[in-house]
């Protein structure tokens, strides 16, 4: 069963869901591989979403039952760190632990990414 306070307890803009649509539809390679390891609770057995809205942002994925979110980033993440930076700050506002991974990792180091996470202390 779903953790509904995790869930429905975090900000939501609306004029986001059909970018987030967008988002899932257009399958980026390294989010599809990711999601693969999570989806239908693949991964410790965790409810995993993706292209969660939170806020202003639609981040890759949202573990309800930890209350973390992985961002995979590859080559439209270059140069916008500052923004990157408010994203994170925004989230850990909100008690939730951001994990980054880099898109190569998941294209190249799948299992050493995937040891990461199952030794992840928020996870």
């Amino acid at each position: 069963m779903r953790n509904k306070e995790n869930y429905s307890s975090l900000p939501f803009n609306p004029k986001l869901r059909e970018r987030a649509r967008e988002l899932r539809k257009a399958g980026n390679l390294c989010e599809v591989i990711m999601w693969k390891q999570f989806h239908k609770k693949k991964f410790k057995g965790y409810d995993f979403d993706r292209q969660k809205i939170i806020g202003d942002y639609i981040v890759d994925f949202y573990c309800v039952d930890c209350a973390v979110v992985i961002e995979v980033d590859g080559k439209s993440h270059d140069g916008k760190e500052i923004y990157d930076g408010d994203r994170n700050s925004f989230m850990t506002s909100l008690g939730l632990t951001v994990i980054r991974i880099k898109a190569y990792d998941v294209l190249y180091n799948l299992r050493d990414v995937m040891e990461m996470l199952l030794n992840h202390p928020a996870l």
